[in-house]
C-alpha cells in the first residue's frame, strides 16, 4: 500500500508559477512510476505528467510541455511539478498517483488513470486572469 499526500495547491494569477508537492509513505517509493491528472467540475480527470523511477524520463501532455516540469527525488519519497507560465485552463484539483512498478520499463509511460494504483486527495489550483 502506498499512501500520497498532495500540498502546494493555491490561488495564483496567470503567468505565476507554482510548485506542487506529492509525498509518498509506505512500500519503497523508487519502483513506483509517478504521475500527475487534474480534474476540473463536470470534466473527466486528465493526465498531466509522469516520471520515470529508475532513470527519471518523463512524459508530459501537449498543453503543459514546456511549461511544466514533473521530477522526484527518491530519497525523499517526493514528487514535483513545477508549473510557470500558468493560465486560467490550468484551474484544476490536481492529483499525484502512483503507478506498478511494471509501467516503467514500457516504452511510453503510463498516461491513463486506470493504469495508475495509488492516488492522493488532491490538491486546488486555480489561476485567475
Amino acid at each position: 500500500q502506498v499512501q500520497l499526500v498532495e500540498s502546494g495547491g493555491g490561488l495564483v494569477q496567470a503567468g505565476d508559477s507554482l510548485r506542487l508537492f506529492c509525498a509518498a509513505f509506505g512500500r519503497t517509493f523508487r519502483p513506483y512510476v509517478m504521475g500527475w491528472f487534474r480534474q476540473t467540475p463536470g470534466k473527466e480527470r486528465e493526465f498531466v505528467a509522469a516520471i520515470s523511477g529508475s532513470n527519471g524520463r518523463t512524459y508530459e501532455r501537449a498543453s503543459v510541455k514546456g511549461r511544466f516540469i514533473i521530477s522526484r527525488d527518491n530519497a525523499k519519497s517526493t514528487v514535483y511539478l513545477q508549473m510557470n507560465s500558468l493560465k486560467p485552463e490550468d484551474t484544476a484539483v490536481y492529483y499525484c498517483a502512483a503507478a506498478n512498478p511494471v509501467y516503467d520499463s514500457v516504452d511510453r509511460l503510463p498516461s491513463g488513470d486506470s493504469q495508475y494504483a495509488y492516488w492522493g486527495q488532491g490538491t486546488q489550483v486555480t489561476v485567475s486572469s
